[in-house]
């Protein structure tokens, strides 16, 4: 693997990170956060079995952020 890989595609999110998203979040975001591959967190999404609260907005899914902090224990 070359070094620059990494830096294009990051595994999970720090704490800071987490702390500074916005009220909803892209599913992308929201698969990073927690670990997820692209097509597991849309698949997951699609099926209604996403681990905390989507919202599907026209064809773009919507992750909340206070339910993902939550799932993740960094609740306020």
């Amino acid at each position: 693997m070359r070094n620059n890989d990494t830096a294009e595609h990051p595994k999970g999110m720090t704490r800071e990170e987490l702390l500074a998203l916005p009220a909803a979040v892209d599913l992308d975001t929201g698969n990073r956060a927690l670990g997820l591959g692209r097509s597991k967190g849309y698949e997951l999404a699609k099926r209604g079995q996403y681990p905390c609260k989507v919202l599907r907005l026209g064809k773009a899914y919507r992750v909340v952020t206070a339910d993902l902090l939550n799932l993740l224990g960094l609740a306020a």
